[in-house]
């Protein structure tokens, strides 16, 4: 009977300190990445306004070329939707709207996931001159991450995590856009 009751209180303790963990910890994050593509800034941001283009060089289109999608609008344009539905769990469902475009500069989105976990974040690619024919383009996702999940993120590095995909991608295009 001992036993038991030391069990059930380390239980009790155990999760009112998981709570107060979760409903204390940060619950915002945003990683960002950048990298420098030998091409004029105009051509670069041309490119990169046009959400169906990161099917070509964003990794979560790459982890299933057959993932189902559709989309709403005119592309490079705000109100402009893209979809996506697949049965990989990495991949899942949702969708991103063109929320603003500072014209040659940068375009911001809103990401809308559905599945596997239903959250709501926001992303933006920037493009900068340096010259005439090198471009910066730094590429940033953010949002906020509810209880319970953020205690699980606690454990988690979003940085290395996301920003490992954030670099993938930017490099594909920099492979993409300099090659053509």
């Amino acid at each position: 009977m001992r036993l038991l009751k030391i069990t059930g209180i380390t239980v009790l303790i155990l999760a009112v300190t998981i709570l107060i963990i979760g409903l204390s910890s940060g619950k915002e994050f945003e990683v960002s990445r950048s990298i420098v593509i030998y091409r004029a800034s105009p051509e670069v941001f041309n490119y990169v306004s046009h959400i169906r283009n990161q099917n070509n060089y964003g990794v979560w289109a790459k982890m299933d070329p057959n993932s189902e999608k559709s989309y709403t609008g005119s592309d490079a344009t705000v109100g402009f939707i893209s979809r996506w539905s697949s049965k990989v769990k990495k991949v899942g469902q949702g969708e991103q709207e063109i929320m603003k475009i500072v014209p040659q500069k940068r375009i911001e989105t809103e990401l809308r996931f559905k599945k596997p976990v239903e959250a709501t974040n926001y992303a933006y690619l920037e493009t900068t001159a340096l010259d005439e024919a090198e471009t910066k383009v730094t590429w940033t996702v953010g949002g906020k991450i509810e209880f319970p999940m953020n205690v699980m993120f606690l454990f988690m590095n979003m940085d290395h995590m996301l920003g490992k995909q954030l670099d993938e991608g930017l490099v594909n295009l920099k492979t993409i856009l300099e090659k053509s």
